[in-house]
């Protein structure tokens, strides 16, 4: 509790003079479901699925989780041709990229198989029930995307072009950028590395002791095999498959004429549950986290250690995928402007290092611009910013409790590189993003 009070008061002391900010941020954000990969077999497979299963939502992302949630791996066939289950990371064996792609194409092909698309437009459109009583509507559409009803009355919008626009936008904005990750988790523990550093050991002193003769080499092994013995810790190795929903004008166009309907139509309900093949998703990219940093078992209990590891390799996974696969990247709306005796400082963000931040990281920020003409959604740049150095927050899983640097604040603050006004509620991208306008 000490702790706790001390750490809030060095925040009170911390925080500067705000001289803009915003209340409650609605942007537009990715939505996500994940799905994590179940070991059954490996001695720390049930603590990872429940650890898992315990996890938040990443913050910038909206819940877009269906009630399937776990793959088993020991029910998984037709992967490797002799053996069930998945190709594996173990220690001292990495996947190859062969074995990485037919993972990949696995797990696409049982997610359509399962109808995961559809199940992610049902949800998207509220829908009521799986059976032909019932209905859809746009209650989630509107919230989610700060639209009016009337933005988004389905019927209304199909008799005119721009009704038909808005639809459009309101589906690149938000249907179209609607992810599937499937994390597979395995995991290596210090035991495992510890035996093999005395297996390492071993030999070595045995050549030294044919060299040289006598016990140094074997003294020397039993030495550092006692060292080894004596570091306990757990860390993960994460392989995530990343899935988009693929929903473009004409998968629209037939959800829309044949599917939607806010009123009982048995007839467009069952048209729904027997399409097979419209509503699907597609492999889009993988990434690959292995921290060798070891995590001391003594540091937190084991449910709460696995919860924390597992938390943060997924975290930088997702990360690396924002920076690989373009439309996957986080958007984030600038929090607050701040003030110095009448000059601006700073900047500030409610991201840090969960979202990968360093001191050399770069953020377009960006204006988004509705054109109420065409019915279309745009981006304009304004300017480059950059985090400023010892004021990254680190919000990683559990870093408060940590008491590491950055975790005591409650944003990152960052300077201007280049560029015009920045406001509150402007969308900071990281990187380049090809839909901005300069």
């Amino acid at each position: 509790m000490r702790k706790n009070l001390f750490a809030l008061g060095l925040l009170l002391l911390t925080v500067p003079l705000l001289a803009q900010s915003v209340g409650v941020l609605d942007y537009k954000r990715n939505s996500l479901a994940t799905i994590l990969v179940f070991h059954p077999e490996d001695e720390f497979g049930p603590d990872i699925h429940e650890a898992y299963l315990a996890l938040p939502m990443p913050d910038k992302y909206d819940d877009h989780n269906l009630q399937w949630r776990i793959i088993d791996n020991s029910q998984v066939q037709g992967v490797q041709r002799s053996k069930s289950g998945l190709f594996k990371a173990t220690y001292g064996h990495p996947l190859s990229n062969t074995e990485i792609e037919q993972n990949a194409q696995y797990f696409e092909t049982l997610l359509n198989n399962a109808q995961v698309g559809k199940y992610m437009v049902a949800k998207w459109f509220n829908m009521s029930s799986m059976d032909t009583s019932a209905v859809f509507d746009t209650e989630l559409i509107q919230q989610r995307g700060q639209y009016s009803a009337s933005d988004v009355d389905v019927e209304l919008a199909l008799q005119t072009v721009r009704g038909v626009a808005a639809l459009s936008d309101a589906g690149l904005e938000l249907i179209g950028h609607t992810f599937v990750l499937v994390n597979d988790i395995t995991y290596v523990t210090a035991e495992e590395e510890a035996a093999a550093a005395k297996t390492g050991m071993a030999i070595i002193g045995g050549l030294l002791d044919a060299f040289l003769g006598g016990k140094t080499g074997r003294q020397l092994a039993d030495g550092v095999g006692a060292i080894a013995d004596s570091f306990t810790g757990f860390n993960v190795k994460t392989h995530s498959y990343l899935y988009e929903l693929v929903w473009n004008d004409s998968i629209a166009d037939i959800f829309y004429k044949y599917h939607y309907t806010a009123k009982p139509n048995a007839a467009k309900i069952q048209a729904f549950l027997d399409d097979q093949s419209t509503f699907r998703v597609r492999y889009v990219a993988h990434e690959y986290e292995y921290d060798k940093k070891s995590t001391l078992k003594g540091k937190y209990d084991r449910s709460e250690l696995v919860k924390t590891i597992c938390a943060r390799s997924v975290d930088k996974n997702i990360v690396a995928l924002g920076k690989q696969y373009e439309d996957f990247k986080v958007k984030t709306p600038v929090y607050s402007v701040l003030e110095n005796k009448g000059t601006i400082s700073g900047y500030t963000a409610k991201i840090g290092l969960k979202e990968g931040i360093t001191e050399s990281s770069k953020f377009q920020v960006v204006q988004r611009l509705y054109n109420p003409e065409t019915k279309v959604t745009s981006y304009k740049y304004i300017a480059t910013v950059q985090p400023v150095k010892g004021q990254i927050w680190d919000n990683r899983y559990n870093a408060v409790l940590e008491q590491d640097a950055g975790s005591n604040l409650n944003y990152t603050t960052f300077k201007k590189v280049s560029g015009g006004e920045i406001l509150p509620g402007m969308l900071l991208i990281e990187g380049r993003y090809r839909k901005v306008q300069e």
